[in-house]
């Protein structure tokens, strides 16, 4: 029982660690006008950190639920169309699927965002509040 439990924080620690990388590279591909090397490294560190966090079967359970086809379809196909040397179009696809993918997730993010001191002063402001209410009220849950 406790090597099972070691070994799945290291692989939750491990998983963390890429899809924190695998974030920053997509970030920074994007500040670098769409590189695609960058693109393509971050893609693949993101999904790669998903699965160790979550494990394989509950990754593999979460995209392809009856209901997430759709959503599942843009972000792959977008993985795979930045893979293939589109970055724009790749990462277009990917970020709709994205917000399809994890639209239930939405509403829990912008209450933990709202009770951090600076950035939740930062969402209360007249013109932001009305946009990030309309993306707290989502009710479709994950």
């Amino acid at each position: 029982m406790f090597c099972y439990m070691t070994t799945f924080a290291y692989f939750s620690e491990i998983g963390m660690g890429l899809t924190g990388f695998g974030v920053f590279f997509l970030f920074f591909g994007m500040i670098l006008f769409f590189d695609k090397a960058l693109l393509a490294i971050g893609n693949v560190l993101f999904v790669a950190g998903l699965s160790f966090v979550i494990g394989l079967e509950r990754t593999f359970r979460f995209f392809f639920q009856k209901h997430k086809m759709k959503a599942t379809g843009f972000f792959l196909g977008g993985v795979l169309i930045v893979l293939i040397g589109w970055p724009l179009i790749g990462m277009i696809l990917e970020i709709y699927g994205f917000f399809l993918l994890f639209r239930g997730f939405f509403p829990v993010v912008v209450g933990f965002i709202r009770r951090v001191p600076v950035l939740g002063y930062l969402l209360n402001l007249p013109g932001i509040s009305s946009l990030v209410d309309k993306v707290g009220e989502s009710n479709n849950m994950v």
